[in-house]
């Protein structure tokens, strides 16, 4: 399903009796994050506070919260509609900009090679005798950019490689690896759940771990990421084209990692060079399909934009219902928006306003 076709809709904010939600100064009592005053962080107090009034008055209330994180210290932390710090939500595909990341972890040590190592030879042909061996073909990189060129489109239900083919299964690795061909990779943009799964398969392949562990102890543990649920099937297989259950303090630490060129404290988890890949790969070709986007690659979304006379470039993971994680990497800016809106018509709309708010009230 397209994440942002809603991305630019007018956000609709309708009066009725909001919630009061705890000011985001005395909701700051994260012991691993220090805190910064919206002033020190440059932002205009009053926008701010206008944003929060506007969320807590608007009728529908599938708003959670969001986190705006500058410099690695907290600036807003806000949750609206009986949600909190410790609630976790499901990002939905926002989740593949996560399994991009965990890739860049496997090749720092060494399991895959890199991002041209093309599909076919991620697989054990003895433990894969069945695989298409067109895979050949296809690079990591294609998968990352959705150019794979396979017969999967999550707009049509009836391409063979689409997820209501598979995700009922106990076992996606068989149907996974013998999906065919419908053009050349690299060729054109087409937004397929198969292309993350396919990653996260061939790092539990490679790791022997399931996907949903490797992230455990690779990049949530070294984070302090504790409280996290991803749909893992019968198989110990992951979902990794999304579905992954997390806080929206615990998103925003995983932006944080982009914006501190993959470092956590001392510690080195993601290559500053795969860094960058995340930050400048770009396939252009998704505008042929989604012209409010300016490119995509490795699995996240890239926009630049002219906001309080000011131009911003920044990327994002992106979930339906309204879920994204953005990263300003000059600024050191990260924004967590969480919502539940899923398939609601209004769900981008209204978070990308939200975060076009947010960049306003930046002085």
């Amino acid at each position: 399903m397209k994440e942002i076709i809603f991305l630019f809709c007018v956000l609709c904010f309708s009066c009725s009796n909001g919630q009061e939600t705890v000011s985001s100064e005395h909701n700051q009592r994260n012991i691993q994050l220090p805190t910064m005053s919206l002033e020190d962080a440059g932002f205009n107090r009053d926008s701010i506070e206008n944003i929060i009034n506007l969320i807590n008055e608007t009728r529908h209330k599938d708003f959670r919260g969001f986190v705006v994180i500058k410099e690695n210290h907290i600036v807003i932390e806000e949750y609206f509609n009986t949600f909190w710090r410790n609630t976790i939500h499901d990002v939905r595909s926002a989740g593949k900009s996560v399994t991009a990341m965990l890739l860049g972890i496997a090749i720092k040590e060494g399991l895959i090679e890199n991002i041209d190592q093309n599909v076919y030879s991620l697989f054990s042909e003895l433990k894969n005798p069945s695989i298409n061996k067109e895979y050949q073909k296809i690079k990591l990189k294609h998968l990352l950019d959705m150019s794979s060129g396979l017969d999967a489109d999550s707009d049509y239900p009836s391409s063979i490689g689409h997820a209501g083919n598979w995700i009922a299964r106990d076992d996606w690795k068989e149907y996974a690896l013998n999906v065919p061909l419908k053009s050349n990779p690299g060729e054109a943009f087409v937004y397929a759940d198969i292309n993350p799964l396919l990653i996260g398969l061939a790092i539990e392949e490679a790791s022997g771990m399931s996907l949903k562990d490797y992230a455990q102890e690779k990049l949530f543990d070294p984070l302090g990421i504790q409280q996290v649920y991803w749909y893992t099937n019968a198989a110990n297989q992951t979902g990794a084209a999304g579905n992954l259950y997390i806080s929206a303090l615990d998103f925003a630490k995983l932006g944080m990692l982009i914006t501190n060129e993959g470092r956590w404290g001392e510690q080195q988890i993601i290559e500053s060079d795969y860094i960058n890949l995340i930050l400048n790969s770009r396939n252009p070709a998704i505008v042929d399909v989604w012209p409010w986007v300016d490119s995509y690659g490795m699995f996240w979304y890239k926009k630049a934009g002219n906001f309080n006379g000011k131009k911003r470039s920044y990327i994002y993971g992106s979930g339906i219902g309204g879920n994204h994680l953005i990263v300003l990497p000059e600024e050191k800016l990260v924004i967590a928006i969480i919502s539940s809106a899923y398939g609601q018509p209004y769900q981008h709309g209204r978070s990308y306003a939200v975060m076009e708010k947010i960049f306003t009230a930046m002085e």
